[in-house]
């Protein structure tokens, strides 16, 4: 058997497991609560680099942070969102992560300060052997498992993005990137300058601008911003009348035909629906305001992701006259401010460089089977959680038009399907190969946004046909990784006859 019947035995987070998971994020902390769920003979141990749960969640700490979701489809499906809420703030987020924690018991089986350097399949032994680092004492740490699943998310964790700014050394105030947002910030009373349009720039204005003397966004572009109520209505009416859980199902049903509606009509009526988006921002925005220049975006809507603001927040601070925006392209840093291309200066005592992330490939992980280096950009991606070539490897990527965790809930739930199939027919080794040589290639991820084509080429690609596809499409992943058969011809199945014993 793949995963033997005295698994349980076996002490949580021991070196030798069924699976070993990477990180300890939304997507980690998904996969252990699904294998507890599902799978509870199953072990497993969770490694964390950092010291706490929560990967993104714990991370990022600037002001205002929340999801650009809502968390009735953010949430998990087995565990319901319970506060009034539905577009949370960050300590929120990890509040329920920390509940899902405790309820499954997973704690034990996480070991912080563990940073993953690389992970090598055996094929004669049908296991991965995993070398972390310890940051608290540098030792190499190595684990090994039958299967690895990357709950890493698509981000590089050290750094953020940073454009090259001109004079930015010659800036006498204060600037920082809202990735390593420092605790000894003082906004109150002063000029801050916020270089940015994005998901970042519009949660952090909003959220500063009481305190700040002015804020002021400065783009290049517009982004789309739609507003959002901050409270679901349906859902409260739904807890009470139908309960927690069943009021939660509705709900999360609601709002998923509500994100997928809303994101099928912009690609398929974006002038329309681009019409309604600016309509919308203009009738939340003082009259005779520039939307044009400032909201009106020169792409399609959903080429980026579209920013979600809660009850309309930024425009209520640009409304106030706490905020404003700047659209214009940066000369350089000055020692008082932010010189623009127009001649224009915008004096700051602080600036906000909320210029975008970077993407990271699986943590960075180096993977090899059979001593043969894994190029993550050189695989293509099997129902979107498998890489070719790569035995016995899941991970989680999740939707860039929807909730994150729709797609690790359906990866979770398709994983422990394969293990109960591979359990039952004696498997050891499932590894995708691509049998067409004709395969056409694309992105895994289709934006258009900065952060997107600067690291693509890191990533597995995506094919054009099949079971390469991926789609960033709910009801069709539903069918595919809910419903649909585990096996496929272009998933090969194998026994290893006599694996040999491993030594940790």
């Amino acid at each position: 058997m793949l995963l033997d019947t005295v698994a349980t035995e076996r002490p949580a987070g021991a070196d030798d497991v069924d699976v070993l998971i990477v990180g300890a994020g939304i997507s980690g902390i998904g996969a252990g609560c699904h294998l507890r769920r599902r799978r509870p003979q199953t072990t497993f141990t969770i490694l964390e680099g950092r010291d706490a749960i929560g990967g993104t969640w714990d991370l990022f700490r600037f002001p205002g942070i929340r999801s650009d979701s809502d968390l009735h489809t953010f949430g998990f499906s087995f565990k319901p969102w319970t506060d009034d809420d539905a577009i949370a703030a960050a300590p929120k987020i990890r509040a329920y992560l920390d509940e899902a924690v405790d309820e499954h018991g997973l704690r034990e089986a996480i070991r912080f300060g563990h940073q993953v350097r690389s992970a090598t399949f055996d094929s004669r032994t049908a296991r991965w052997t995993v070398v972390a680092q310890r940051t608290d004492t540098g030792e190499e740490v190595r684990l090994t498992a039958r299967w690895l699943f990357c709950g890493t998310g698509y981000y590089d964790y050290q750094r953020g993005y940073l454009p090259e700014l001109p004079g930015v050394e010659d800036f006498a105030g204060r600037f920082v990137h809202p990735q390593a947002w420092p605790d000894d910030v003082d906004l109150h009373g002063k000029r801050v300058v916020v270089i940015g349009s994005g998901a970042t720039a519009v949660t952090l204005i909003p959220a500063i601008a009481p305190q700040a003397a002015h804020v002021t966004m400065l783009q290049r572009s517009p982004s789309y911003v739609l507003s959002l109520p901050r409270e679901d209505p349906l859902a409260k009416l739904a807890d009470r009348l139908l309960g927690t859980h069943r009021g939660y199902r509705v709900t999360r049903r609601k709002n998923i035909a509500l994100q997928r509606g809303i994101y099928r009509a912009c690609r398929r009526f974006p002038r329309a629906m681009t019409k309604l988006l600016i309509a919308d921002v203009r009738r939340r925005l003082p009259k005779g305001y520039d939307v044009a220049t400032h909201f009106t975006p020169r792409y399609r809507p959903w080429d980026q992701r579209l920013c979600v603001v809660p009850d309309g927040d930024l425009f209520e601070a640009i409304s106030s006259g706490k905020a404003s925006v700047v659209t214009d392209h940066i000369d350089r840093i000055t020692r008082d401010g932010i010189r623009l291309r127009s001649g224009a200066q915008l004096d700051a005592d602080v600036i906000v460089a909320a210029t975008g992330l970077e993407l990271r490939a699986f943590g960075g992980i180096e993977l090899a089977v059979d001593g043969e280096r894994v190029t993550p950009g050189e695989t293509v991606a099997f129902r979107g959680m498998m890489l070719s070539d790569v035995p016995n490897f899941v991970f989680a990527l999740g939707y860039t038009n929807a909730s994150w965790t729709l797609k690790v809930d359906l990866v979770c739930e398709h994983f422990c399907r394969l293990l109960d199939h591979l359990d039952a027919t004696g498997i050891d080794l499932a590894v995708p190969r691509v049998a067409d040589p004709h395969l056409g290639h694309v992105p895994v991820l289709d934006l258009t946004s900065g952060y997107v084509q600067r690291g693509i080429a890191r990533f597995p690609k995506a094919g054009d046909r099949g079971s390469w596809l991926v789609e960033q499409a709910y009801e069709r992943d539903v069918e595919r990784l809910r419903h649909g058969p585990v096996t496929d011809p272009e998933l090969h199945l194998s026994r290893v006859e006599a694996p040999a014993s491993v030594t940790v």
